[in-house]
């Protein structure tokens, strides 16, 4: 068994305990790079046009997902681990129930506004640049398929809260067991419901978001079922009662991460744009690919930073913050050397990854995929870096350092060079993947050296004293 017990978190072997927990998590993440990289490989067989058209409807859903999923997921998980690190078991429970909540209500509400602004929000997106080859369909294509989406968003809203739940608890398996029947349910549907294989409809990019959802919902019906089955778990019909003061607890604590979220979400977007100008629709391919591929670096480093908030907060709540400091430095190095390995790769055959995945890019869009690979393979390391480093913060309720490094990172270091290298240099779309690049090295730097100065300010102990009077 991989589940680690707050005993071995909060006493035992360091790196052991965080590299037990993270297991699962990071094989969780690569399932998710898998999910994503499969539907680009089976989208990418139906034609460009398919691609650049989810490529296009990326940003929109991004910001959405800002909104939605990160304040209830981020907030419930610290809060949920520092109170089992203070052996408040009751409270814990109360709080997971109460982010279920929080989740669900939040999605229903986003989902049905999202599913009205899609279509203006895209036809936005698509209208810089008229003269664009099939810019027609690209619209309706980006629509279809981001309104699907918003149809089924509190099931993946409310699972991923779930999956979080467990994590503060120790139990990453159950979260890597949701991810697989997610993923296992929508790779299995998404040639069949894309090309209309036997008695299923030809659906296309429509197939493809359908076959997403419907691995959402396989996903919370096996967390759903683990959750009943589990007798002491951290979840109980004792604790199910509304609570405003921990629904606000949770928010309080996780709507900077929203924040976070929304303002590199909205920079993004941005970001799309610019690549849209200066671009057109090969940029565009080339954006989306080079973002699907980043996924082996960012989404483990996504699923390290969770088990490393868990660790941070259990150990703050049992008093042991020169512990929590150490966990933090240990999995920033770690991910830092994985991630520098991974980003060697990458650059050594960006041509061969794009051939892979993406075989119907040719052209200029091919050449700008490889070029974009390449680029973003310097900043492998730093991804890393920054992640695991924001997971000290976090696990200390300081979500706020998160928040503010983001707006830095996006607002401070990335549009900034993008639009000038566009608008004023006249670099062209390559302006924009270095500004990528240099961003992400610029925010683990400042990160590194506010998270140094912070512990050093007492942030640690403030943060013992914090979850002691929870």
């Amino acid at each position: 068994m991989l589940d680690v017990s707050t005993g071995e978190i909060t006493e035992g072997g360091l790196v052991r305990s965080m590299l037990l927990l993270a297991v699962p998590l990071v094989a969780q993440g690569f399932v998710r790079v898998a999910e994503q990289v499969v539907d680009l490989f089976w989208l990418g067989r139906l034609s460009a046009d398919a691609v650049a058209g989810v490529g296009l409807a990326m940003p929109v859903w991004s910001v959405v997902v800002a909104l939605v999923f990160f304040a209830p997921m981020v907030g419930t998980q610290v809060v949920v681990s520092q109170r089992i690190g203070s052996e408040n078991g009751r409270g814990a429970r109360r709080a997971a129930f109460n982010g279920v909540l929080v989740a669900g209500g939040v999605a229903v509400v986003c989902g049905a506004a999202g599913y009205v602004a899609a279509g203006p929000a895209v036809e936005l997106l698509a209208s810089l640049d008229p003269s664009t080859s099939g810019g027609v369909d690209l619209r309706d294509t980006a629509t279809t398929y981001l309104r699907v989406l918003l149809l089924g968003m509190s099931l993946a809203a409310v699972s991923d809260v779930i999956e979080n739940v467990y994590i503060a608890h120790g139990d990453s398996t159950a979260s890597l067991y949701m991810n697989v029947i997610t993923v296992v349910v929508n790779l299995a549907l998404d040639p069949f419901l894309i090309f209309g294989i036997g008695p299923f409809p030809r659906l296309e990019v429509q197939g493809a978001a359908l076959a997403t959802v419907t691995g959402w919902t396989a996903g919370l019906a096996l967390g759903a079922g683990i959750a009943l089955a589990r007798r002491g778990g951290l979840f109980s019909r004792a604790a199910a009662v509304v609570s405003l003061a921990d629904a606000r607890e949770l928010l309080t604590v996780g709507l900077p991460t929203a924040g976070q979220q929304l303002a590199r979400q909205v920079a993004r977007f941005a970001v799309v744009v610019v690549v849209f100008v200066a671009g057109g629709g090969a940029g565009i391919a080339a954006y989306y690919v080079g973002a699907r591929v980043a996924t082996v670096a960012f989404t483990p480093a996504i699923s390290f930073q969770q088990a490393v908030q868990s660790v941070v907060g259990q150990n703050l709540g049992a008093g042991n913050p020169a512990r929590a400091n150490r966990a933090t430095w240990t999995a920033t190095g770690l991910a830092v050397g994985a991630l520098t390995v991974l980003g060697a790769l990458q650059w050594l055959v960006p041509g061969t990854i794009v051939a892979v995945i993406a075989p119907e890019l040719t052209g200029a869009a091919a050449e700008l995929t490889v070029d974009y690979l390449t680029v973003l393979a310097y900043g492998y390391p730093a991804i890393g870096a920054a992640y695991l480093l924001e997971a000290g913060f976090n696990g200390a309720r300081r979500t706020r350092v998160s928040f503010a490094a983001t707006l830095l990172q996006f607002y401070a270091v990335r549009l900034p060079i993008a639009l000038g290298g566009v608008l004023l240099l006249g670099v062209g779309v390559h302006a924009v993947f270095w500004a990528v690049t240099i961003s992400n090295v610029v925010v683990a730097v400042g990160l590194a050296a506010y998270y140094y100065h912070s512990v050093d300010d007492g942030m640690l102990s403030r943060a013992v004293e914090a979850a002691a009077a929870d």
